[in-house]
């Protein structure tokens, strides 16, 4: 996702999801816990996964192009890392983000709305919503996306053969793809090769909707 995007916190369980603009709504105070939460999540996935590839972090830092002091900090929960930097790792790894933020596959998952962790950038501009529970097919990701009236939210390319389905629900949307813009209104979408930069602009006056696919390549 985003480079250099602020460092998202996360709102908790059982915070009442915001309503009006995310600009005027304050971060509860408990968002350090689910940050935090989160962190510790993350820090115990990557672990694993470099347990299973007998990795090294000067390793991973080669494939991911995050420092090895940066993942050191991430994996002893030093650090709260920014989206951005978590899509680094994942994609470097080779693996959706949900399964390196997530919790491990179930049988069957349910997400209730009122438990959903929401990622929030600090300028409160952006926020992101899962909408799949954990255990959820690997290959697939959607969220709920919110941008403040003229926010603009970066993207870095995601791994080889990822795509990303935008809907529109609310609001417009100018889709910007490599060097390629497309202008979308509510009930538009758009489907695009995702191994490219691309950003999300609200052009309007009031906060936007949308629901983000994103469709990983299967696994051989």
């Amino acid at each position: 996702m985003p480079k250099g995007v602020p460092k998202l916190v996360s709102r908790p369980p059982n915070v009442p999801a915001a309503r009006g603009s995310l600009r005027d709504t304050p971060i509860p105070p408990g968002d350090e816990v689910g940050a935090a939460e989160l962190a510790a999540r993350v820090a115990a996935n990557l672990r694993e996964q470099r347990r299973r590839r007998d990795m090294s972090l000067d390793q991973l830092a080669q494939i991911t192009g995050v420092s090895r002091a940066g993942l050191s900090q991430i994996e002893t929960v030093k650090t709260n890392p920014s989206i951005g930097v978590l899509w680094k790792i994942a994609s470097g790894l080779g693996i959706s983000f949900s399964e390196l933020i997530g919790e491990s596959e179930q049988a069957i998952s349910i997400l209730r709305r009122e438990d959903t962790q929401v990622l929030r950038s600090s300028d409160r501009k952006f926020e992101s919503r899962p909408l799949m529970p954990a255990g959820g097919a690997n290959q697939v990701e959607v969220y709920e996306l919110r941008l403040t009236a003229r926010a603009r939210h970066a993207s870095e390319a995601h791994g080889p053969g990822t795509r990303e389905l935008v809907v529109v629900l609310s609001g417009a949307l100018r889709m910007i793809v490599g060097e390629q813009s497309e202008d979308l209104a509510a009930g538009d979408s758009m489907l695009f090769n995702a191994n490219v930069s691309h950003a999300y602009e609200n052009p309007g006056t009031a906060e936007a909707r949308y629901h983000d696919v994103i469709i990983y390549p299967l696994r051989s």
